[in-house]
């Protein structure tokens, strides 16, 4: 038995499981002991993944490493079986890496500055169980990347889910109740797809091990019987991925999920599904694989387009993100279609890419939201890298990262998806993936697109100056403090000028425009215009028109994220040296 992946499973889980004690009855005691409680518990599981890391044997990734192996339900031969590999090892590290940054965002600096979940507000926030919350779906995370049985691996899939709806749910916006309650649905469902696949894997070879299935490549299950089991299986993995035409619940849950939550969502849980495909269905069913594969690479090139043109589409920052999710997992999906070690390479690359990209994204989002009380495109009002440079730049930075630039880590799992669409395996129609070749390529294009279109309206262009008043709900009759009257909105940021004046009087052009995401915030945003010479009139240092440009912490939760996507997008090799041989592995290439 290795101590090391029961250690990066059992201290979230004690760190979870201290909070159920009684905390002392001082707010600033306790705010401040649960601030140091999540940053220390996560520090040390991150610790633990560098240790994995430096004594994984790199010469040899292909091998199970840091084995544990022990009877979980003796009576059903289940088995408590955990490892690493060079196709998890970058996952675990990257789950470890980025629920610490979150920790990082939500607990360094001031508990009642911006962007802190942690700080008191009316009504509470419920600090200690979000930070339960969180170190509980740490758990189940890392032991979905750690496990190496197919029951338990199911069993750690399920785990998560539980604590990200609450993640949404309880710390979300306006709609969070509601796009919680479709991602529940959404991912059960899947999963008992999911549960049905792998017990006819489990029937047909009476096994659950996926080492020793693996090695085995499909023998005692006929051609048929692994279709349906990869038909199972994908559906879901396909759900938690997501893959057209199973998608529609991610771009609610990011839009209402705090800034943590779909750092996390994005980062970590969409790879669930992915790692699923390279862990499971490919090695475990190649038969199966092998005739689903054009469907699959149908689906994806789909979803590649589907995602882009919807971006175009797009007013909220938040939910361009999250359809961009669609179109950069259609890429991975599609690396996997084509069965080739070139195209799974890919796609574990842009997995990581992924999660790297795209975790900078939303903590980015999140933060131009908090300083601007909207996610909402034009009302934001351009000129950012005016108002607020780090911040533009920051915003800048992630998003030619996730176009494709190279140089950056996104441009590999994108390029070398397309290069094993040329050269599919063999048995596929090239005409076929030539054809996913192309439309991918047009994915590429548009992807270009609508990041550039969102970075001319919101980093672009002559700034437009924000006056925050706080009291201007109140104006209307009935309506307190902190609170605007939702039906007084007419429409994204748009107020009647009855809801701002008290009656029926003119309002001026550029004046009376209400982001309705101030309603949870208590503050409202009226734009005013203008924003003469650089920084529109700062109030105090480190402010552009009474804003503030990054902060301490959040260069703290960022930079290692930067670094990582200028490091992997430089020296691609980093990581494909880890993947290669267990992917040629899997595919049965030399």
């Amino acid at each position: 038995m290795n101590w090391l992946p029961i250690a990066l499973l059992a201290v979230p889980l004690a760190g979870s499981a201290v909070l159920l004690a009684p905390l002392p009855a001082d707010a600033p005691a306790r705010g401040r002991l649960l601030r140091l409680h999540g940053l220390a518990v996560s520090g040390i599981t991150f610790l633990l993944a560098v240790v994995l890391a430096a004594g994984f044997d790199h010469a040899d990734p292909a091998r199970v490493q840091f084995t544990t192996d022990l009877a979980w339900i003796p009576g059903l031969d289940l088995r408590f079986h955990l490892g690493v590999d060079g196709i998890s090892l970058p996952l675990v590290v990257l789950t470890t890496l980025l629920t610490f940054l979150c920790f990082v965002y939500l607990c360094w600096g001031r508990s009642d500055g911006p962007g802190q979940l942690l700080r008191p507000r009316p009504g509470g926030n419920r600090p200690r169980a979000l930070v339960f919350t969180l170190l509980v779906l740490e758990v189940g995370m890392i032991g979905a990347f750690l496990a190496l049985d197919l029951l338990l691996f199911f069993v750690f899939f399920e785990i998560v889910l539980i604590p990200m709806y609450f993640v949404i749910a309880v710390w979300g916006g306006r709609a969070r109740r509601a796009a919680a309650t479709k991602f529940i649905l959404y991912t059960l469902l899947g999963s008992v797809a999911l549960l049905i696949g792998l017990l006819l894997v489990w029937a047909q070879t009476g096994t659950l091990d996926m080492v020793a299935l693996a090695g085995a490549q499909g023998t005692g299950m006929s051609r048929a019987v692994q279709i349906v089991a990869f038909l199972a299986i994908g559906i879901g993995l396909a759900v938690k991925t997501p893959m057209w035409p199973l998608h529609t619940w991610l771009p609610d849950a990011h839009t209402e999920a705090p800034t943590v939550g779909s750092v996390l969502l994005a980062g970590v849980l969409l790879k669930m599904g992915t790692y699923g495909f390279a862990r499971i269905a490919i090695p475990i069913l190649p038969d199966g694989a092998a005739a689903v594969a054009p469907w699959l690479g149908a689906l994806a090139v789909v979803g590649i387009v589907y995602g882009s043109l919807a971006c175009l589409a797009q007013r909220d920052l938040k939910r361009m993100i999250a359809y961009s999710s669609i179109g950069h997992m259609g890429f991975v999906l599609l690396g996997f279609a084509t069965l080739t070690p070139v195209g799974v390479n890919a796609a574990l690359f842009g997995n990581i890419a992924h999660g790297l990209i795209t975790g900078l994204l939303f903590f980015v989002a999140g933060a131009v939201k908090e300083r601007y009380g909207t996610a909402d495109m034009p009302t934001l009002g351009g000129g950012m890298l005016v108002r607020l440079p780090h911040l533009g730049s920051v915003l800048t930075f992630a998003c030619v990262a996730s176009l494709g630039l190279p140089g950056l880590a996104g441009f590999w799992g994108e390029m070398l998806a397309l290069l094993g669409a040329f050269e599919p395996a063999p048995g596929l129609s090239r005409p076929l993936f030539l054809t996913f070749m192309a439309v991918g390529g047009l994915g590429t294009v548009l992807t270009a697109a609508y990041f550039l279109v969102m970075l001319s309206r919101v980093t672009h262009g002559r700034p437009t100056e924000t006056v925050h008043a706080p009291l201007l709900a109140g104006v209307k009759a009935g309506v307190g403090p902190g609170d605007i009257a939702a039906e007084a909105v007419t429409g994204p940021g748009d107020t009647a000028a009855e809801a701002v004046t008290g009656s029926g009087d003119a309002v001026p052009e550029g004046a009376g425009r209400v982001s309705a995401d101030a309603v949870d915030t208590g503050t409202a945003s009226v734009r005013t215009g203008g924003g003469a010479g650089p920084g529109g009139g700062g109030a105090g240092p480190g402010s552009r028109g009474g804003l503030r440009d990054v902060r301490a912490y959040e260069v703290a939760a960022w930079a290692p994220l930067v670094g990582l996507i200028l490091l992997f997008g430089l020296w691609p090799k980093a990581l494909l040296l880890i993947t290669d041989p267990v992917v040629r592995t899997f595919v049965g290439a030399p």
